[in-house]
């Protein structure tokens, strides 16, 4: 396969990640308007609107906790073929612990809280199969270490930690099965501006040593500078601009993407 630069990164021509047409709506309410995304092997994709703007919910689309009312989810590798929704629900969970990571804006929605930080991690191999508890462990120490995650406190339940640090657990957790695809969800939301970027830096060196692919949604647009390569713009459910991240930020076309980039100035 002929591969293609796309600077600063080098992708190949074919997406690991598609998503056509989704649409969902809550009662009459429209969550999701025909939205459709794609993203390459390696690539960071940052989502930012407003709250309400339908950006948690695609996310959730792509982690199959949702299901839309029309639309087609794909992901690009060897065993995992058809569209995504079709998926019964033990498929969905197999599919989620083992190739999909996620790191929700709650940590209470992703972490046991009075559970060892080891053990959040470790839930996850046992989930994909894994039953030796060397090897649970082992593998729990390399991804809290790799999440710069400090190891004296592996054994600490998360209810014992301050927010970063939660995160932190909850990046391990999601990486310890090296995905194929990383959501983020306000991954910074709610920490103090020095612990927002001791989470960045970790972010943008596990993208580089392991060329994770990322879809990261927030309504902060620094956070999204710093990390994304392309950019999706949301309001009321549907996309209204999207691009490569600098030309985005720097020659907005849409008027609500004019006023979120001049907001922030």
């Amino acid at each position: 396969m002929t591969a293609v630069m796309d600077a600063p990164r080098l992708v190949t021509a074919r997406p690991l990640l598609t998503a056509q047409g989704l649409s969902l709506n809550y009662g009459d309410v429209p969550a999701l308007r025909d939205v459709s995304a794609t993203v390459y092997p390696g690539e960071v994709l940052g989502i930012v609107g407003e709250s309400g703007s339908g950006k948690s919910t695609f996310l959730r689309c792509l982690n199959l906790e949702e299901t839309p009312d029309r639309g087609s989810y794909t992901l690009d590798l060897p065993d995992v073929q058809g569209n995504l929704f079709d998926l019964d629900r033990f498929a969905r969970r197999m599919l989620c612990a083992t190739r999909i990571g996620i790191v929700y804006q709650n940590p209470h929605l992703g972490l046991l809280m009075r559970h060892s930080s080891s053990g959040n991690v470790a839930e996850r191999l046992l989930i994909a199969g894994e039953r030796r508890f060397g090897v649970l462990r082992h593998k729990a120490r390399g991804a809290l270490d790799a999440s710069e995650f400090p190891l004296a406190r592996m054994d600490a339940p998360p209810e014992e930690l301050s927010g970063g640090m939660q995160q932190r657990v909850q990046l391990a957790k999601a990486i310890a099965l090296e995905p194929a695809l990383l959501l983020l969800d306000e991954p910074t939301t709610g920490l103090d501006v020095s612990v927002q970027a001791l989470v960045l830096d970790t972010l943008k060196r596990l993208q580089q040593d392991r060329r994770i692919t990322m879809v990261i949604v927030s309504h902060d647009l620094g956070v999204i500078r710093t990390l994304a390569d392309r950019v999706m713009v949301m309001r009321r459910g549907e996309v209204v601009e999207a691009g490569l991240a600098d030309q985005v930020f720097q020659d907005p076309q849409h008027a609500y993407t004019q006023q979120l980039v001049h907001a922030k100035l």
